[in-house]
């Protein structure tokens, strides 16, 4: 098994011995940037109900995260791959966006409209469980201040890296608290929305359909997620088109994105 690159093992112990303290967010980025030389970082907070909570960033370029207040903090991030991580509770470690998105998602408007704009060109996230119902995700970019993929010599190392990352930010975030009340499903706040805000009256299984058009997933990859056939989800697919009266997945984007952010109570 090939070592870590050089310095990490002294970056570890810088991490551990800032834990719980205010330079530990620095010294773990000095541990990111000694592994696999990301152009950016940003540290979040996913929880079951609520926007993420931004605990770290980091970018010489600040086109990455010029609309992370904007649009991905009150809404878009429902539709993003990583959030996705989070409700399917996956085990901590190390994911590449390429290997856990959608097999659409370099076609859907989320990625044209919004994840194109920050000029990621790869990430690679650490997931980790901190608290009850909380979800860290602790992510490297890389932007076109490089333009480089990451190699997958780095993939690798943050592979081997992960339990270790994992077990510092679940010490050093243990205290972080879980969004109160119940956990929020992102297809009955859009049909609740949609019928509020315009009046259209949507099905759960057409909510549903819409959301995963949103985050990018295929006629055959919908149809896997929710157990129908491709031709029982072009019918759904049908069905929400004519009752919302538009005919393009840009104007299912401009449509339901604002209401992505309506969480009010019917």
């Amino acid at each position: 098994m090939p070592p870590l690159p050089n310095l990490s093992e002294a970056r570890i112990a810088e991490a551990i011995r800032t834990l719980r303290q205010p330079g530990f967010e620095a010294a773990l980025a000095g541990l990111f940037h000694a592994v696999a030389a990301p152009d950016n970082l940003i540290y979040l907070a996913y929880r079951d109900a609520g926007a993420p909570q931004v605990l770290y960033r980091q970018t010489l370029d600040p086109t990455v995260f010029a609309e992370l207040e904007s649009t991905y903090l009150p809404g878009a991030y429902r539709l993003d791959p990583f959030f996705d991580l989070h409700l399917n509770r996956v085990a901590a470690g190390a994911y590449r966006l390429t290997d856990i998105a959608p097999d659409a998602f370099h076609r859907s408007r989320y990625f044209s409209e919004y994840y194109e704009q920050t000029t990621l060109v790869d990430e690679i996230t650490f997931v980790a469980y901190p608290a009850p119902g909380v979800t860290l995700n602790l992510c490297l970019g890389r932007d076109v201040s490089s333009n480089r993929v990451f190699s997958q010599r780095e993939v690798e190392a943050c592979q081997r890296l992960a339990p270790v990352v994992a077990a510092l930010a679940e010490s050093h975030w243990a205290d972080l608290s879980r969004a109160p009340g119940p956990a929020e499903d992102t297809a009955v706040l859009l049909a609740r929305a949609t019928r509020r805000q315009h009046g259209i009256q949507l099905s759960a299984r057409q909510a549903e359909v819409a959301l995963l058009i949103l985050r990018g997933h295929s006629t055959m990859s919908i149809g896997l997620r929710l157990g129908l056939s491709p031709q029982t989800v072009k019918v759904f697919r049908k069905q929400l088109y004519n009752r919302c009266t538009i005919s393009s997945q840009a104007e299912l984007f401009a449509l339901m994105l604002p209401l992505l952010q309506d969480q009010a109570s019917p």
